[in-house]
Formats: structure tokens, sequence, C-alpha cells
């Protein structure tokens, strides 16, 4: 059976992920686990004690900080414990049965990297708990993990819709040959419209490759269209999301073409805020 791992965490991301999770799982046949991580305290967040305090004075102090930092430990366990239960109810509301909680202290992306060996699919949101929305940065942990991970990774939007158009950044590489291998033969795509868009030079070898996706997309069940589009990936891609017309963008995570780099790049934080929809990225 696949499995997929979400990295819930109370953000407003959190619901979007979970109803994605489930939506993944119901055409997949994939059993979820629900993952909330306690972030380790930093040895640099306990204060410094030291100068003209008394020995006893000192002890005393340390005392109560221990005793304070039992109590954050507690909440922070019995917070996480209450994310990850109203999670699990959320996926199996929407016809998950198999479901499965995990609470860990560590680091979210040390985390991710520990777990992924038993994960078909990753899932995170865009931002976390103590990002702002109107930031010009992601989430901090955002490129961090995918960069750390070699799963697929799916980005989940802050708003929920069911995925019925696919759009496909094509840019030639070996990660997005991937995508294109998983699209055809992973059930999550059955059925799906997809379009795929190269952006640069339209010429005859390019156009018999773009026209061999499409064929071979159709004969797998996933219906296909596709464009070469002149100009820039970072005006090309961000109009084509902006158009409200697809529901899904699958592409290649990193490399050196001006594709994967737009999207890992300095620009990638100013489509990836902007784009509403959810992103799929492959190593």
């Amino acid at each position: 059976m696949p499995k997929l791992i979400a990295m819930v965490d109370g953000s407003t991301y959190s619901e979007s992920l979970c109803r994605s999770a489930a939506w993944i799982a119901a055409r997949t046949g994939a059993e979820v686990e629900l993952v909330h991580v306690i972030r380790r305290p930093e040895q640099g967040d306990k204060q410094n004690l030291s100068g003209n305090i008394t020995l006893g004075a000192r002890t005393a102090l340390l005392e109560e900080l221990a005793e304070l930092d039992g109590a954050r430990a507690r909440v922070a366990q019995s917070l996480g414990r209450e994310i990850l239960a109203d999670a699990e109810a959320l996926v199996r509301e929407a016809g998950v049965e198999t479901v499965t909680t995990k609470l860990r202290l560590g680091y979210f992306v040390d985390t991710l990297i520990d777990l992924e060996g038993d994960a078909d699919l990753l899932l995170i949101g865009k931002r976390g708990e103590t990002s702002d929305d109107t930031a010009r940065n992601l989430g901090s942990n955002f490129e961090r993990a995918v960069r750390a991970v070699h799963r697929p990774v799916f980005v989940a939007a802050r708003a929920y819709r069911e995925i019925g158009r696919v759009l496909i950044a094509y840019d030639g590489g070996a990660a997005v040959q991937k995508a294109l291998d998983d699209i055809a033969e992973n059930p999550l795509f059955a059925g799906l419209a997809h379009h795929v868009i190269h952006v640069g030079t339209d010429t005859p070898d390019l156009q018999a490759q773009i026209e061999a996706i499409e064929t071979r997309l159709t004969a797998a069940g996933r219906p296909a269209t596709s464009e070469i589009l002149p100009g820039s990936p970072e005006t090309a891609f961000a109009s084509a999301v902006a158009k409200g017309e697809h529901d899904l963008l699958v592409m290649g995570a990193f490399g050196h073409s001006r594709v994967r780099a737009l999207f890992t790049g300095s620009v990638t934080a100013d489509l990836i805020r902007a784009c509403r929809i959810p992103v799929m990225l492959y190593r």
C-alpha cells in the first residue's frame, strides 16, 4: 500500500493539507500518516544567569526555569496531540480509513529526512504556523525541506479545491521526465486533464517532443494538450497560473535550467507565494 506523510502544524495551511492528503489517498488507496513536530529548544534559548547572582539564588532560579521548561514541554505535547487529533478527524471524515499519527520532538527538516524512506509522497504547507502570509519569503522550512528530501513533495495551497486540471512545466530536464513517468503511471493523475507548457523558442525538434508527451499521456488515460510559449519563464508561468484554469502545478524541483531556477532561486518566493494552487515538486 502506498503511503503519504503529511506534516501538520496547526497553521492556516493545515486544513488544506489534510483535505489534499485525503483526496490523494482516495484516488491512490494510500495510507496517511500525520506528523506534528515539536521544535527542540535551542541551546541559545536558555538565559544567561551568570554575573553577580549569588549561588543560592542562581540555583533557585535554575530550578524554577527547569519547572517552567517542563510545563512548556507538556503544553506543547498537549497542543501537538490536539492538532493531530483534529487532523485525523478531518482525514477520516473524507473517507480515508488507514490513518496514523506521530508526534515528534526535533526539527522539521530532520524529521522529513528521517521519515521519507517510508513514504511515497510528502505533503507540506507553503508556510508554517509562525509565518506571515504577507511576508515576502516563504516558510523558513520550505526550500530547505525540498532540497533535503528525494521523494516527490506536494506543497499545499492555503485554500483547498479538488484537482481536475494539471499544469506541467516542461523543460526537458531529468526531474520533469520523472514527473511525466509518474503522471503516466500513478492512479492519482488518472482521468485528470493535463496541459504541458514549455517556455522558449519553438523548433521542430521541441514540437516533436511536446507532441510525443501529449500522445503518451493521452494513451495512458491522462488527456493532454500542450503549447510552447515565447518569453521568459517568469512571465509565462506566472501568467498561466494566474488565469485560474489549473488546479495543480507539476514541475521538477532543482537543476540549472531557467524553469527550475525560477522556482528555487531568487524569483521563487514571489511566484510560489502568489501561486494560489498547490505545487507538486519532483527531484
